[in-house]
């Protein structure tokens, strides 16, 4: 994660504990937002403390967490002009903690990675032995929760899915379905898992697939959602198919084009 810069640091300082010294002092008065421009200061200020608190909440996750209090107190002391600290020795301090929350980030992800492996093994061994549960022989798992019939695609067709990707843990790291809008994209271009698994599928169906990680993101993984090796559960509905459109070649008539020719004559 790239850490923020001195001056994009300043600005999230002002919604991290309702910013200034006046906000402080009437906390119970709630903020008036009846003008649009009022709703727009509010709006970017709430904007920059979800930005702030979710960066907070990473290092602390990586035991570098800051005092909340301090980084306020810093923000109104610069906007006052009376910075305890030089401009020249803010840049140093916050390129050292970017350093060391690199240098915390690769030893989580390492170490993350190798429990990983024995994890996944454990639960595809298990998994595998459940009722309902087919394993393909490169070794994705499946479940039908909802069969079809019908045409399946082939790896070189759009697809429009809905889905939702957990986590052997249960956390839900991705979701079409959250998001209220179908996933539309080539069967060819992403992880060979989904490749493989939604050819077995028909429009209409549903299926659960448990995806080894050599065939989803593989020891690098996907940060900062997805640790290195991590076998990953997706519950996918096919919803359509689009077929791939076939290329003329220039100076070529389709033969749909000549036979429908030939019927004229």
């Amino acid at each position: 994660m790239k850490f923020f810069k001195p001056t994009v640091v300043a600005v999230a300082m002002l919604t991290v504990l309702g910013c200034s010294q006046e906000a402080q002092e009437e906390t119970t008065k709630a903020a008036k937002l009846d003008t649009e421009i009022q709703k727009q200061a509010y709006g970017l200020g709430a904007s920059i403390g979800l930005y702030m608190q979710r960066n907070l909440e990473q290092q602390k996750k990586l035991g570098l967490g800051l005092d909340r209090d301090l980084i306020t107190q810093g923000f109104v002391d610069s906007i006052d002009g009376k910075s305890l600290l030089e401009q020249e020795e803010i840049q140093t301090l916050l390129t050292t903690l970017d350093k060391q929350m690199k240098t915390k980030q690769q030893q989580m992800s390492a170490k993350s990675s190798v429990e990983g492996i024995a994890e996944g093994q454990k639960f595809l061994a298990d998994n595998a032995k459940r009722d309902g549960v087919k394993v393909t022989a490169s070794g994705i798992q499946y479940e039908v929760i909802t069969e079809a019939d019908g045409e399946k695609p082939l790896a070189t067709d759009t697809v429009v899915v809905h889905y939702a990707g957990t986590l052997l843990n249960g956390e839900e790291f991705d979701s079409s379905i959250k998001r209220g809008e179908p996933a539309v994209f080539p069967l060819n271009r992403v992880i060979g898992g989904w490749t493989e698994g939604v050819q077995l599928m028909s429009v209409g169906a549903k299926y659960k697939f448990t995806i080894p990680s050599d065939l989803a993101y593989g020891p690098k993984g996907n940060p900062p959602t997805i640790p290195g090796n991590a076998v990953l559960q997706f519950e996918i509905e096919l919803l359509e198919i689009k077929k791939e459109q076939a290329v003329v070649e220039l100076g070529k008539v389709p033969a749909e084009v000549t036979e429908k020719a030939a019927v004229v004559k």
